[in-house]
């Protein structure tokens, strides 16, 4: 079995096919990994690339694909469901860890294995790409400009259209309600708990709290005890949320959850090139001191997929070069700076913005 500096897991789903073949044209000569021995060949022998065969729930398979790697990308959602075993083959083979999550439950179970990923001297990176890593970026950036914030809010305005992977997990999402981290901890609030007028950058546009990932990892990265995550939508689309409040109960049901999810499958894959290429993320984020001292941070960057390319790929660049990363689990920007973001193909630089609030740090749930 030859050598592997890097293993990419789940290479022939949608985003993995992206970032294997950004991998393939930077020269890193990736082994591709997947349970489908016939998909996985068929995409290797295409990019010219070694492959490895391997279900989740086979833990000497997937020990032998990992043999010999330095980093592992697991791009192989519902990660819900996948990242769990990833994480303890990389563990056992002392791999480093990165996945293109943004599920909150998940990125609290990587970080739960901090100790391990300590005493193995391998870090645990998840949320490596869009989910994640613009606003994790913002909101260190916030937390170098206002050290005594108490308050954190984190949000994003998009028009792209989501792969078929992300639109899975997003039903399995809708069925939790909403979250927020409060005084410290994560707590469950109602869909579209919190409405706000943002300027994202391009004008003014109504938002709604979401549950995004943010509501895990911007702690780990400021310790900022209260922390919103918005996105922005038109006011229609808000209500159709807020109605999930009544009605949302029932995505809890197994079959309906099938049902809608066969329903996704038979849809594209994701956006092509020219839809990406069309889209661009306005990324907003602001930070409240007690005080009402406030900063507001704006930047723009592409579209969420070419930023997941190419963000999970630099981090797999950083920890394949033996450049300086603490073991255990870091976030993007523990991992890379606040100014990682900046450096991604169709980044502007993080603009700061001072003032004082009108209205101070909102109340708790």
């Amino acid at each position: 079995m030859s050598a592997a500096r890097l293993v990419i897991y789940g290479a022939t789903g949608y985003t993995g096919e992206l970032i294997a073949r950004e991998a393939v044209r930077r020269g890193l000569e990736p082994v591709l990994a997947g349970r489908n021995e016939q998909a996985v060949a068929a995409f290797a022998r295409e990019l010219g690339c070694d492959y490895r065969v391997a279900s989740l729930d086979d833990s000497g398979a997937l020990d032998r694909a990992l043999q010999g790697a330095t980093v592992t990308l697991h791009c192989a959602g519902p990660f819900s469901a996948t990242s769990a075993p990833m994480v303890a083959a990389c563990l056992r083979q002392r791999s480093h860890y990165l996945d293109i999550t943004g599920e909150i439950d998940v990125l609290e179970a990587v970080h739960a294995r901090d100790p391990e990923a300590r005493r193995a001297g391998i870090v645990l990176c998840p949320a490596a790409g869009f989910d994640v890593v613009p606003t994790d970026c913002v909101a260190a950036r916030l937390r170098q400009e206002l050290p005594d914030a108490t308050y954190l809010a984190l949000g994003f305005a998009s028009r792209g259209r989501p792969s078929r992977g992300t639109l899975k997990t997003s039903i399995e999402n809708l069925a939790r309600g909403g979250r927020i981290r409060s005084a410290g901890r994560i707590t469950p609030v109602a869909h579209a708990f919190r409405e706000r007028d943002i300027d994202f950058g391009a004008g003014t546009l109504p938002a709604v709290t979401i549950p995004w990932g943010d509501v895990s990892t911007a702690y780990w990265t400021t310790g900022i005890g209260n922390i919103e995550c918005y996105i922005a939508m038109p006011a229609p689309s808000i209500a159709r949320l807020k109605r999930l409040n009544t009605f949302g109960a029932l995505l809890r049901l197994g079959p309906l959850q099938g049902l809608l999810k066969r329903m996704v499958s038979r849809g594209p894959a994701g956006p092509d090139a020219a839809a990406r290429a069309a889209d661009t993320m306005l990324v907003w984020g602001e930070a409240q001191a007690p005080s009402g001292d406030r900063v507001t941070a704006r930047v723009r960057v592409a579209n969420g997929y070419d930023v997941t390319v190419h963000a999970s790929l630099a981090i797999a660049r950083h920890l394949l070069d033996g450049k300086p990363a603490e073991p255990g689990h870091r976030t993007p920007s523990q991992v890379m700076g606040s100014s990682f973001v900046e450096t991604l193909p169709g980044s502007s630089r993080i603009g700061i913005v001072r003032d004082r609030a009108w209205n101070p740090q909102p109340p708790a749930a």
